[in-house]
């Protein structure tokens, strides 16, 4: 690696938080700037798209086609920001010192940018394996995205290897982590005034009471945690992110909507709370009904992603065994796409430049000296990995 890599890495750097690629939104944009940059290098490429055709995935595939090789994957897309909270413009790079400033620097398009810069490189080599990588949509707000890819790699029947998530891990593997589960729950009662709410079902204060029956499951989870989970927090957690409901403080709320999460650390977990839940939702509907008998509670699944499950033997660890000439894996509470890479047959492992600590913050940033380890490191993978022969 040498200064005009890493003066590409940084150029690359800025275009990418240029584009305004949040969750949900389209990132068409990103997509065609990295599809042209790979093609014209003479990469394989493969677009699968969003039902509204409007955000894409891009899989690029270097050197033989066969079976085999190694995948860098990371995400186009970043959480919402409140540009007020930003000292520089979040979608506007900014170089400060030894750290480059803006939405999804850390996040992951630190990492993206990194192994751009480098295919010109990865091009340039006789490959033995194949070298793919892998830019997926929509991870930020449900994994809809990489589910897609997927499942078209499957139906191509292409096999990698190995694939390295490249999230911000302050350069450390990752050999597990818990998994996310989203859901949205709304909830439909009757309206009325005030000054007569037993004769309305108040939606609001069902979602209260649900809400409550979550937070004392969270509670409960502390004693399902194996003694020896290398998790922190060690047990699985619950959290509500949002809630919406009701009109007026005069009106009793007919319609109330939450979103909650689960980061489960065994699926056992996840398959008691939902048991769990399902009962007490059948107490509720039962008063509710008894007043509006078209009262309801349903709970809509955005997703169930599997964490990454701890492999001794996985390809990937071995892989980055290699690459970073030490075997020391840690685990992290947060989830990635690896478990899903995972579940489709495909061993993976979590690492890459930058802080988890600073993403989806304001004032979001990633180090350069990050930067030039990941080129290192990314060289090292086609020197001692994708050219050399056993």
């Amino acid at each position: 690696m040498n200064d005009t890599t890493l003066a590409k890495t940084l150029n690359i750097l800025k275009e990418l938080i240029g584009f305004d690629t949040v969750a949900l939104t389209p990132n068409l944009d990103l997509i065609n700037y990295a599809e042209k940059y790979l093609s014209d290098l003479g990469a394989r490429i493969i677009l699968t798209h969003s039902s509204d055709g409007e955000r894409a995935n891009l899989f690029a595939s270097f050197g033989p086609e066969m079976d085999g090789g190694i995948v860098l994957s990371g995400h186009s897309d970043v959480v919402p920001v409140n540009a007020a909270d930003w000292v520089t413009p979040p979608f506007q790079a900014d170089q400060r010192d030894d750290c480059i400033f803006g939405r999804g620097t850390a996040d992951m398009k630190g990492f993206i940018a990194c192994v751009l810069a480098m295919a010109p490189w990865f091009a340039s080599l006789d490959l033995i394996k194949p070298l793919h990588i892998a830019l997926t949509f929509d991870e930020e707000d449900g994994f809809h995205g990489a589910p897609i890819l997927l499942e078209d790699l499957r139906e191509k029947n292409i096999k990698p290897d190995a694939v390295i998530i490249g999230e911000p891990t302050g350069l450390e593997a990752i050999a597990a982590h818990k998994g996310c589960y989203e859901y949205a729950t709304t909830i439909k009662g009757l309206n009325g005034h005030s000054s007569e709410p037993e004769k309305a079902v108040n939606a609001v204060q069902y979602a209260a009471r649900f809400i409550s029956r979550l937070m004392e499951l969270t509670s409960e989870m502390t004693s399902r945690a194996p003694h020896d989970s290398p998790y922190q927090p060690p047990s699985t957690t619950m959290s509500v992110g949002t809630i919406h409901g009701g009109q007026a403080r005069c009106v009793v709320a007919e319609h109330c909507k939450f979103d909650w999460e689960m980061r489960p650390i065994q699926r056992s977990d996840a398959i008691y709370v939902h048991e769990q839940l399902s009962a007490f939702s059948d107490e509720l509907l039962s008063e509710m009904k008894e007043i509006h008998p078209e009262a309801s509670i349903e709970t809509e699944r955005v997703c169930e992603v599997d964490g990454l499950e701890y492999e001794e033997n996985s390809p990937a660890l071995s892989l980055m065994a290699t690459l970073l000439e030490k075997s020391d894996f840690d685990v992290v509470s947060y989830g990635t796409e690896a478990g899903l890479y995972q579940a489709a047959g495909m061993p993976a492992v979590v690492w890459g430049p930058g802080d988890i600590e600073v993403a989806h913050k304001p004032d979001e940033f990633v180090k350069i000296s990050d930067l030039e380890t990941c080129l290192s490191v990314l060289e090292r993978l086609g020197q001692e990995v994708l050219t050399k022969t056993d």
